[in-house]
Formats: structure tokens, sequence, C-alpha cells
């Protein structure tokens, strides 16, 4: 029996993903658009896109505000009420497409929070920090946080942002899969730009008057950066993760991912301290 179209527009942000793309569009058979936002891909990204029928629109970034997923929400004529936001490496099920079709149907939601369920170098994590993000939204009720960067990074899609709504905000239980073929050498440069992004954001919030005027965080952005500053933060998440959240049981997979989170961790504070001796130094 065929199923309703659902009455969203996915958007799929890209650099270079053709190990993980194809994968992604072949579950988006029941949405009523996808489009691949391209960054210039050098792979077969583009081609890609084009075989499983989605729109391509190619982004060039100045390096400054907006970044991809504003731009998107900033500049393209939707032509459905609502917006899913999806990376390259996510995975949808059929039963997160019928919970969501249900979802959107609620008058007084303009966004939804979504739950995903994350592999690491092949395995399935089933404990540790849960992922979590805000990344169904009704389109026209808000952006991403505004942060007026100067090429802190080469991300020009938002990572760390969350999206500013206007209304009440649900949560959809069905987890999508995160699912990563791209391997550990990727994540780990991956990070390294993550790092870089979080000191140069830091140093800003500081500068600007620190975390009492940015009341747009969220509380787990507000515990961060409150503490990352502070020696004990990434050991601390690594027990966190690895002892009070149980990812001792994922095994290897578990314990690795713990403890690249908190070489993370470590990485951002170190690259505050090197900010903050430059500084001084002039």
């Amino acid at each position: 029996m065929l199923k309703a179209v659902i009455l969203v527009t996915v958007v799929v942000p890209v650099k270079n993903e053709e190990q993980n793309l194809a994968q992604c569009l072949s579950r988006l058979g029941r949405f009523a658009h996808v489009i691949v936002v391209d960054s210039g891909s050098d792979d077969r990204t583009s081609d890609i896109a084009k075989e499983y029928g989605a729109e391509l629109i190619q982004f060039r970034w100045s390096g400054s505000y907006p970044k991809k997923r504003n731009w998107v929400l900033m500049n393209y004529r939707f032509t459905t009420p609502w917006v899913l936001f999806l990376d390259a490496d996510e995975l949808i099920s059929d039963a997160f497409c019928d919970e969501l079709q249900g979802a959107i149907q609620d008058k007084n939601k303009v966004g939804f929070w979504l739950n995903y369920t994350s592999y690491f170098l092949g395995r399935k994590l089933s404990h540790g920090v849960p992922q979590r993000k805000l990344a169904l939204m009704r389109v026209g009720s808000g952006l991403y946080e505004r942060i007026e960067e100067e090429s802190w990074s080469q991300l020009d899609m938002e990572i760390h942002e969350h999206p500013i709504l206007d209304g009440v905000v649900g949560e959809l239980s069905n987890c999508i899969e995160h699912r990563d073929l791209r391997g550990v050498d990727r994540f780990l440069s991956r990070h390294i730009d993550y790092a870089k992004w979080e000191a140069a954001r830091y140093e800003r919030l500081h500068e600007e008057g620190g975390l009492g005027i940015a009341r747009h965080l969220t509380k787990r952005q507000l515990f961060k950066y409150r503490n990352i500053r502070h020696w004990w933060f990434p050991w601390f998440y690594f027990l966190f993760s690895y002892i009070v959240r149980l990812g001792f049981l994922d095994g290897r997979g578990g314990f690795r991912y713990a403890f690249y989170k908190a070489w993370y961790f470590e990485t951002v504070r170190a690259l505050i301290e090197e900010r903050e001796m430059s500084s001084r130094g002039r």
C-alpha cells in the first residue's frame, strides 16, 4: 500500500560525501522534495545527488555569516511547510517517517528535537552521551544562531549552532542512524576543525560579556562553555560517558568514542590557551 507523500523538504548539506550520500538519499523516497546543497565537491557527490533525483544547489561560503543551513533558510523558496536537515551520514527509517508524518500535523509545534543512534568504527553505540539535534522545523519559524565569525575554521555549515525558533518545540522518539563510512582519519580531521571553531567562539563569547548575555544557548552549551577552560572537563566527559552513561557496555567502540571525545575537549582547551597567550603577547 502506497503511503502519503510527506510534505517536508529534506535538505542535505554536503562536501565530498560520495561514500555516505547514496545510503542517505536511498531512504528519502517518501518526502515531497530533496535538496542537496554542495560546497564544490571534487568527487562523485554531485553525480550521486542527480542519480537519486535530488535538486542540486552549489554553495560558496564567504567566510562569514551566513553559513550553509541559514543560507538555504534565507534564500530558498520552499514549497512545503516543513524542512528537515539531514547530514549525508544520517539514515532514516520507515518508523521515523511515520512518526514525523503524524507530528507535523500538530499546528501548535514549530519544530522537533530528533534523537540519534550512533555508530563508531562500524560498531553501534547503545550507551554513552546521546546525540540530539533540533533539525526539523516549520519554514519561517526561525534561523540558526547568528554568529559573526571570521573564517574561524573550514566549516561552512552550522555544526554547534542551534536553531532559535519562535514557538513550541516537540520531540520525535524514533532514532535516526548516524553511520559515517569515512573512517577515523576523517573523524579526527573534522574534529580538529570543530575544536578551532569552539576555541574561537569561547573567546568571542567572553569578549562580548560572557555567558550571561547568551540567553539562546542550550543547557548543554552553557555547561560546556562555563567549564571547558578547566583542566578537569575532558576527564569529566570521559567518566560521565564511559562510566555513568555505561559506555563501557559498548566494548572497544564505546571506549574509543569516549576517549576521542575527551581528546577533542582537551584540544579545545589547548587552543583556547594558545589564543589567550597570543592575545597577551599582542
